[in-house]
């Protein structure tokens, strides 16, 4: 196919135009793009920061958890080390958290097998936990002007219109590499990469895209076919599978709270939760709460009035809690299925990194705290 850079014989884009749209595109950056903290800076521990953060996050969740991150562990060093605990308590409610224990984990790999200097080979970055080919070339392209080309949910979705592609992009994800490292701009790699995420972001947007601000109209195939609105293709979604789980506030003589720390691998892992686990088949919450502390911790408890029922959505499934105050009868606790046990007081659980359907359990606990329950 003369003059043009192809994917595929189903995609390609016209080699002859493609300095046009480099340079629109810089251009509508140059007046349009977007002012985030992280862009004001050519560090790449900052950079880094940043990118794992927006990974599955949207940008304004992202800037206050980055400001009081930076605060906290301003340069590489200090997020080395931290206690991974803290680290996790700096991360509570951002969500996702084997990116903040990849972090944390390989802060400690730079400084050992980097002298504490973040990498520039594009191999090294790629073997650190936790950073795939978009993460790498976000990094790179921002901190060292390197031109490596990213493919996000906003790139691949102004790509996909850009070339009316007819499958989902999750079937076409080596097309979409191909076609995004051909237009990415050699010469400002840096402001390309950005650009091109501001317009996903901010212009090409998945609903009502701003088709007429938008600086690739005029090359865009599926605008001139009137067709943006059905692209990206979407393929069809299951319903999100739902556990129900009976949740334990276990109460001591003393007043004090019973929490467990998760392991570390895994959902939620490092986190710490108020103890209990799946409901079984015909089994009764106050049932499933027993049984679950008894295999879990190896102690007695009388389960006792209902305190909130927490519907929650992750990514690939929901849970129901069904959080009941208990008291704690015999039995000392063991951490048979958790790495750590903690006696606590409400007002020390603040102290420890909670998921984030806990922390409505803790809300509930302090909207009753002074009041008697019965057990």
């Amino acid at each position: 196919m003369p003059n043009r850079i192809s994917a595929d014989h189903h995609l390609s884009l016209s080699v002859s135009i493609i300095d046009e749209q480099r340079r629109s595109l810089l251009e509508w950056y140059a007046r349009a793009g977007r002012d985030l903290p992280w862009r004001r800076s050519r560090e790449p521990y900052s950079i880094w920061v940043s990118e794992i953060m927006l990974q599955q996050t949207q940008v304004k969740t992202v800037i206050p958890y980055y400001h009081r991150w930076m605060e906290q562990f301003p340069t590489l060093e200090h997020l080395a080390s931290a206690e991974l605990q803290e680290v996790l308590k700096a991360w509570e409610g951002l969500g996702y958290y084997s990116r903040a224990r990849n972090l944390h984990a390989c802060a400690k790999v730079i400084m050992q097998c980097h002298g504490g200097v973040f990498p520039q080979e594009l191999s090294q970055v790629l073997a650190l936990s936790g950073i795939g080919k978009t993460t790498a070339g976000g990094i790179l392209s921002a901190a060292f002007n390197q031109p490596v080309a990213i493919l996000d949910g906003n790139v691949k979705r102004v790509i996909a219109r850009l070339v009316a592609l007819s499958i989902p992009p999750a079937k076409a994800t080596q097309q979409l590499w191909k076609l995004s490292e051909a237009l990415l701009d050699h010469q400002h790699p840096r402001d390309f990469n950005q650009a091109l995420m501001d317009l996903g972001a901010t212009i090409c947007t998945r609903k009502t895209p701003n088709c007429p601000d938008c600086p690739w109209k005029s090359y865009c195939q599926a605008y001139n076919h009137g067709i943006q609105s059905e692209i990206p293709m979407r393929e069809p979604s299951s319903p999100l599978p739902t556990k129900n789980i009976g949740v334990a506030v276990i109460w001591n003589d003393q007043g004090q709270i019973l929490i467990d720390r998760r392991p570390a691998k895994g959902l939620l892992g490092g986190l710490w939760e108020f103890p209990g686990g799946k409901i079984e088949l015909g089994e009764t919450v106050p049932e499933c709460i027993k049984r679950e502390i008894q295999e879990e911790l190896g102690i007695e408890i009388e389960v006792g009035e209902h305190l909130i029922t927490i519907n929650h959505a992750y990514s690939h499934f929901r849970v129901v809690l069904s959080v009941h105050h208990c008291r704690h009868l015999s039995g000392v606790p063991q951490p048979i299925e958790c790495d750590e046990i903690r006696w606590v007081t409400l007002d020390e659980v603040d102290q420890f990194p909670f998921p984030k359907a806990n922390t409505q359990i803790i809300a509930a606990l302090r909207s009753q705290e002074g009041r008697n329950y019965e057990v």
